[in-house]
């Protein structure tokens, strides 16, 4: 159960790595929850495959290049958490300030819950 938890979340950062939004819906749940937290707050929720898809391919016009790497993982039963470094290259000017061009770098886990050999939520903190 373990590796074949790993082996979704990895198929899942990389292929968002890659802009890849089928390679990200692969392993995903039909009812997949996908939640942004910043704060200890929600800021952004989707629910469904194709809320998280209409998503993901609008967030990929934001950025020019962007790379989460994992640093640790921790297993619970149903529930992995891995920690990440991320850094993306932005498009286009965002709310909280950043320009064009400029490097947005964030420390962060990321929270994947499973049921029936898919991944239910994902829960994504900074």
């Amino acid at each position: 159960m373990k590796e074949q938890q790993k082996n979704m979340i990895e198929n899942y950062v990389t292929s968002y790595n890659e802009f890849d939004i089928d390679g990200m819906l692969k392993n995903l749940d039909r009812k997949i929850v996908f939640e942004n937290m910043s704060n200890g707050k929600v800021d952004f929720r989707t629910e469904g495959i194709l809320e998280f898809k209409n998503q993901a391919e609008s967030a990929k016009h934001y950025f020019k290049q962007r790379k989460q790497i994992i640093q640790s993982w921790k297993f619970d039963k149903q529930n992995v958490t891995i920690e990440i470094d991320y850094k993306a290259i932005l498009v286009i000017d965002l709310p909280n300030g950043l320009k064009t061009g400029e490097i947005l770098e964030v420390k962060g886990k990321s929270e994947f819950k499973f049921e029936n050999g898919k991944i239910k939520s994902i829960t994504d903190k900074s």
